[in-house]
């Protein structure tokens, strides 16, 4: 309910630009210039995380940018979901643009993006009244639909245990801090075959959430492939042996589900990349071979 009534509120009555502060707007022309000044691209921390799936920001974390994301985030200016969403939107459609080029998911696939958002801690989204990153995923999964990608929000991920603060820490720390922590909620594991994977987030600095992220996701289709395999290869047996089967045996239902066909380079479940609003300036200037 107070997450509404900030929506309501921000909408009617905003305060003052995230970005600068000008009155009378959630988003003064200038601050909304430098959030779209920037094309989008390749990303890549200063200690680049095994693991960690091709990244795609849309704008350099400083100034007006990383005020508009911390007052976003931190503040409650919910009446920046739009704007945010929109350049969460460009870096996604640049990452599949590279994920394409090198054969990690097929364009014309058909099945729709899935955005997955990585989650806050549930205290912090008690604190601030909502969840940014899934925020800005749905307006981002809206622009990309208005846009002819099919898109939608699956929010698969959560946390499994407690986890320190990030702030101050170093990418070693933060690795540390985050392994394991995160899993795919009971169900998610069938759900995420619903089409290629792109992992968001708001911000990335060293990548350790990403990494993560990418991890559990990977833990949990493999699972899910992994039983398939098993129940079709019982099925068939079975068959082979002259067993009767039908259309409600398990392995026939697994089949026309998240089988095996489903799967494969850039096939639905898979981590294809991952995008974000911003990253630190370093991060564009990173070009490894």
């Amino acid at each position: 309910m107070r997450g509404l009534w900030r929506d309501l509120t921000d909408l009617v009555l905003p305060a003052e630009c995230g970005g600068c502060g000008a009155p009378r707007t959630a988003l003064c022309p200038e601050c909304r210039a430098a959030l779209g000044a920037s094309v989008p691209g390749r990303v890549r921390p200063e200690v680049e995380q095994p693991g960690l799936p091709l990244v795609h920001a849309k704008a350099r974390y400083a100034d007006e940018v990383r005020a508009l994301l911390l007052a976003h985030k931190e503040r409650g200016a919910l009446g920046l979901r739009a704007p945010l969403g929109a350049a969460l939107a460009a870096a996604v459609r640049s990452a599949l643009r590279e994920a394409a080029h090198e054969g990690a998911t097929d364009p014309g696939g058909g099945a729709p993006v899935l955005l997955v958002p990585v989650p806050s801690a549930r205290a912090a989204v008690r604190a601030r009244g909502h969840d940014p990153a899934r925020r800005i995923a749905l307006a981002a999964a809206g622009e990309l639909r208005r846009t002819g990608t099919p898109a939608r929000v699956l929010a698969a991920l959560g946390q499994r245990r407690a986890v320190s603060d990030q702030a101050g820490l170093d990418a070693r720390q933060r690795t540390a801090n985050l392994a394991g922590a995160l899993a795919v909620a009971p169900g998610g594991e069938r759900l995420l075959h619903g089409g290629p994977v792109v992992l968001v987030d708001d911000l990335m600095t060293t990548g350790a959430s990403l990494t993560e992220a990418a991890r559990a996701v990977a833990r949990a289709t493999a699972r899910t492939e992994v039983l398939t395999e098993w129940a079709v290869y019982d099925a068939e047996s079975r068959e082979g042996r002259g067993e009767r089967t039908t259309g409600r045996d398990d392995g026939e239902a697994l089949r026309t589900g998240a089988g095996p066909e489903m799967r494969g380079k850039g096939g639905a479940g898979t981590v294809v990349c991952a995008a974000v609003v911003a990253a630190a300036p370093d991060s564009f200037e990173i070009n490894r071979n």
